[in-house]
Formats: C-alpha cells, sequence, structure tokens
C-alpha cells in the first residue's frame, strides 16, 4: 500500500540535506502512515486509481443502506447482490447507465453510502453472508496538503524520539510531556490528532 509522505517530501519540509538519517526515516514513514490509515479508518490514496471489492453481510431483511469502508468516493464501478451463497452475483443498475430511467440503487457520495431503490421507492437488499458486491474506487490523488504536515510532524516526532518523556543533551535533562488532553488518546501528540481528526471516519 502506497504510504503517505514520501523520504524527499520529509527530507524538503525538515531542511535536511544528508543521507545519514534516510534508513531510519525509511522504516518510520511506512509504520506511521499505516498508523494513520488505521487511526482514521480510511487508506486515502491506495484505491484513488485501483478499485477496491468489498462484499457486505447482510443480517437482517430490513436493511436497505450500506456504508462503504473507503472515503470519500470517486465513482462506483457496480453493485452487485445474491440471495444466497450458492447464486451468482445479479449486477444491479444505476440511473446514470440505463436510458429506461429504471435504477436499483443510488450513491450518496456525501455519506459514502449506497441505498437499494427502485423508481418508486426503497427497496431491502437480501440477507445472507457477502450478499452484496462492492466496487468502487475512493479518496485522494494524492496526500491532502494539512494530511502531510500531520506526517511530516509525526515522522519528526518519532525520528527525533519525541515520544520519550524525558531525555538529555550535554547532560541537560529535556523534560517532554507525551501525554495528550485529548479523549480517546492512542499517543498522538494533541496539534497532529486534530489534523487526524478531520480525516476519521466514524461508524
Amino acid at each position: 500500500m502506497a504510504d503517505l509522505i514520501t523520504l524527499r517530501e520529509y527530507k524538503n519540509f525538515a531542511g535536511l540535506t544528508g543521507e545519514s538519517e534516510n534508513a531510519k526515516i525509511n522504516v518510520i514513514i511506512p509504520a506511521i502512515s499505516q498508523a494513520v490509515k488505521t487511526y482514521c479508518g480510511t487508506s486515502f490514496v491506495d484505491y484513488y486509481s485501483s478499485a477496491k471489492t468489498e462484499y457486505y453481510d447482510i443480517n437482517d431483511q430490513y436493511t436497505n443502506a450500506i456504508i462503504l469502508d473507503e472515503s470519500p468516493i470517486v465513482s462506483v464501478t457496480s453493485v452487485s447482490e445474491r440471495k444466497k451463497q450458492s447464486d451468482s452475483y445479479t449486477t444491479l443498475i444505476t440511473g446514470n447507465s440505463d436510458s429506461s430511467g429504471k435504477y436499483e440503487y443510488m450513491v450518496d457520495e456525501v455519506a459514502d453510502t449506497i441505498f437499494r431503490t427502485t423508481e418508486t421507492g426503497d427497496k431491502m437488499f437480501p440477507q445472507g453472508r457477502k450478499a452484496i458486491k462492492v466496487v468502487y474506487t475512493s479518496g485522494y490523488a494524492s496526500t491532502p496538503q494539512d494530511l502531510k504536515l500531520a506526517c511530516f510532524d509525526l515522522t519528526k516526532y518519532y525520528l527525533k524520539d519525541e515520544r520519550k518523556a524525558n531525555s538529555s543533551i550535554s547532560g541537560a535533562q529535556i523534560q517532554n510531556p507525551v501525554s495528550t488532553s485529548l479523549r480517546e488518546n492512542i499517543g498522538f501528540p494533541d496539534h497532529i490528532k486534530r489534523i487526524l481528526d478531520f480525516y476519521k471516519i466514524h461508524k
């Protein structure tokens, strides 16, 4: 999966010209990229030009909407359903692809949600394991600038061992509080976590 920043981008940001820390930075960047993706609940750049396929279990007979895992939606290639596991998937029709005006699902790009519907009203998805199959693209062509800044700061945070509560330089002790006042803290400094929370998906 793609990293959210590159070695060159970080070095330009940090004003680094030498190569002595390249190996360490190259270890940190994939790790913080994955940490940010995990915390925010989306991959950002992984599925912008390469489609993702997701399957959804439908556990009750009153489900007419599914929320996609990735955000934001770029385009939905196909939505398919099956009534039982032994059946083949049937591809549903969207309003933009059928000249008759018939459609069987709608996409809400703001809510990253697909609704099962008809020309006259809502319809329910069939129940079952992997009852729904969705192929779609999502995310960003490149990492948003504010998110890059958070990744730069997070890389520096680990590169300079700012996660350690105490450090020493030439015998002097430096107090470096690493706790955060924010709720549900997972160890990110406050100023980084505030940016990540703009992108965090809540389901």
